[in-house]
C-alpha cells in the first residue's frame, strides 16, 4: 500500500521532516507524560499513608484523652495519650514532607527533561507549569496535620 504524501507545509512541521522521527517524538513526550503521571500517583499513596497516620494519631489522642478524663483520672500519666498521638502525627506529616520534596524534585527533573529536549528540537511542546491537584491535596494535609499535631501538644486549634 502506498501512503499518500505529505502535503509541503506539513513536511516543515515534522521533526526531522519524516514521519518516523516525528512518532519517535511523540512516544518521547508521552513517555515523560506518563512518568509525570506516575509520580502523581505515588505521591497519591504518600498522601493516602499520612492521611491515616495523622488521623489514627489524632484520634489515639482523642481516645485516650477521654478515657483519661473520665475513666482513669490518676491511673494514667498524663502526657501518655498526648505524646502516643502526637508522635504518630508527626511520623506522618514528615512522610508526607518527604513525598512532597520526592515529587517536586522529579517533576523538576522531568521538565528540565523535556526542555532540553525542545531546546535540541526532538519535541515540540516545551514543559508547562501546571500544579497538580495531588499536590494541593498534599499541602492541604500538610496544614491539617499541622493543625492536629497543635491540638495533641498545646491543645489549641480548631479541632
Amino acid at each position: 500500500m502506498d501512503e499518500p504524501p505529505i502535503p509541503p507545509g506539513d513536511a516543515d512541521s515534522l521533526i526531522g521532516g519524516d514521519p518516523s522521527e516525528e512518532l519517535s517524538s511523540n512516544r518521547t513526550a508521552l513517555s515523560l507524560f506518563r512518568t509525570e503521571m506516575s509520580s502523581d500517583r505515588t505521591l497519591m499513596s504518600v498522601v493516602r499513608t499520612s492521611l491515616s497516620l495523622i488521623a489514627f494519631g489524632f484520634t489515639v489522642f482523642q481516645f485516650f484523652q477521654t478515657l483519661k478524663e473520665n475513666y482513669l483520672k490518676d491511673q494514667m500519666m498524663s502526657a501518655a495519650p498526648r505524646r502516643f498521638g502526637a508522635v504518630l502525627i508527626a511520623i506522618g506529616m514528615v512522610m508526607l514532607c518527604l513525598g512532597l520534596y520526592n515529587h517536586v524534585r522529579s517533576i523538576r527533573m522531568l521538565r528540565e527533561r523535556r526542555n532540553r529536549l525542545y531546546r535540541l528540537g526532538l519535541i515540540h511542546n516545551m514543559a508547562q507549569f501546571q500544579l497538580s491537584s495531588t499536590t494541593l491535596i498534599a499541602g492541604a494535609l500538610l496544614i491539617v496535620g499541622l493543625f492536629a499535631i497543635l491540638r495533641a501538644i498545646f491543645h489549641i486549634g480548631p479541632f
